[in-house]
């Protein structure tokens, strides 16, 4: 399984209504895009928890590379770039993926925290540690779901998590979700 996001950073002033329109009419467009477990469409509002950034920022799990490929050489990833510019896009392999007890339905809230692996890091010791951490996480009241990966790149871990409501009991950085295209998330479990 491998996690994907791209950031689109827009302007303080931006209408973050046009993102709001444009999920609401594309956004079922992947719900049934075959290789992806879940999308997360997210975005993120200037002086909104925290966000120092009107962002937005979709947040992938893939169950195949195949279907990451498709996806990224594909018409969807086009109208991005013709619509934003070719964003940077960042990849993770998953090392744990846990299902959270929420109804999907209610998928209000984001959480994404980064945190740099430094150099001597037991790396078994480390990714043990989260695929713990990603269980106990998905125990929490409200999680649909959570996941942790890790870029070997940039040796950074990265955790994230799904929530029903809006108040998430995760540190990161918090974004609305926007909607959840889901067509194969029932297969990483």
């Amino acid at each position: 399984m491998h996690a994907m996001q791209y950031e689109i950073t827009l302007p303080a002033d931006y209408d973050m209504d046009i993102i709001r329109r444009r999920v609401e009419t594309k956004g079922h467009l992947l719900d049934d895009f075959p290789g992806l477990a879940a999308k997360a469409y997210l975005m993120r509002v200037r002086g909104v928890d925290g966000s120092p950034v009107n962002q937005y920022a979709p947040f992938y799990l893939w169950n195949s590379p195949a279907g990451m490929n498709a996806f990224l050489w594909g018409p969807g990833f086009q109208g991005i770039v013709e619509d934003f510019g070719r964003p940077v896009v960042q990849h993770w392999t998953c090392v744990a993926y846990e299902e959270g007890s929420a109804d999907t339905a209610a998928a209000r809230t984001a959480v994404r925290q980064r945190t740099p692996i430094e150099a001597g890091t037991d790396l078994p010791k480390l990714a043990a540690e989260a695929v713990e951490f990603t269980a106990q996480l998905a125990l929490e009241q409200g999680v649909l779901y959570a996941a942790s990966a890790i870029d070997p790149r940039t040796w950074e871990l990265l955790t994230f998590s799904v929530w029903a409501h809006d108040t998430p009991k995760a540190p990161g950085d918090r974004y609305q979700v926007l909607h959840l295209s889901r067509p194969e998330r029932p297969v990483l479990h």
